[in-house]
């Protein structure tokens, strides 16, 4: 469903960063300690981390304790923290992504597993832009499943109950977006 905050915008990207290379079950798990870790990834709060949080974190066995993902998270708070200065939100910078700002068309709905790639044109542009504004673990596909479950892309099948609920809500996610 589609997303709209920042904060919880920024907590799915360092989430999904996080989640490369290890099952989202892993995550789903771990997220209360996540949250408690990063003061519930409030970028002001995170920005401020320094290398005594490093530490911290890298012996707190109830996260993942990857030195590169928990810098990210810090170095992405602080992009956030710019981008937000530079742009207005985070949220706006991520559904200037969605494929009707691109194409003007909604994508085709997928009809099986074959039809859900893990990565599109779209999300390279996101993870390219990103990138340049400092974030880190940020590629085409982390931040194509991002955008899944941001409700940037709605991924359901057609048959799928979610779908037309998720198309009603990204409707009026996009027309926020580009008030």
């Amino acid at each position: 469903m589609p997303v709209l905050d920042d904060r919880l915008i920024y907590e799915k990207i360092c989430l999904e960063g996080f989640q490369s290379g290890l099952s989202w079950l892993t995550i789903l798990r771990k997220r209360p300690a996540f949250r408690a870790a990063f003061k519930n990834f409030e970028p002001k709060v995170v920005a401020k981390f320094t290398s005594k949080d490093v530490e911290r974190l890298m012996s707190n066995s109830a996260i993942v304790r990857h030195r590169g993902k928990i810098e990210a998270t810090i170095q992405n708070a602080k992009s956030t923290l710019h981008l937000q200065h530079e742009f207005g939100s985070l949220a706006k910078l991520l559904w200037s992504f969605c494929p009707e700002n691109q194409t003007g068309k909604s994508r085709k709905a997928p009809t099986g597993p074959r039809d859900i790639r893990s990565q599109t044109p779209d999300s390279e542009a996101l993870s390219k832009t990103l990138r340049k504004m400092g974030f880190k673990f940020v590629g085409p596909t982390t931040m194509y499943a991002a955008m899944q479950s941001l409700g940037v892309v709605n991924d359901h099948y057609p048959g799928c109950a979610s779908r037309k609920k998720c198309e009603r809500a990204r409707a009026k996610a996009l027309k926020t977006m580009l008030a």
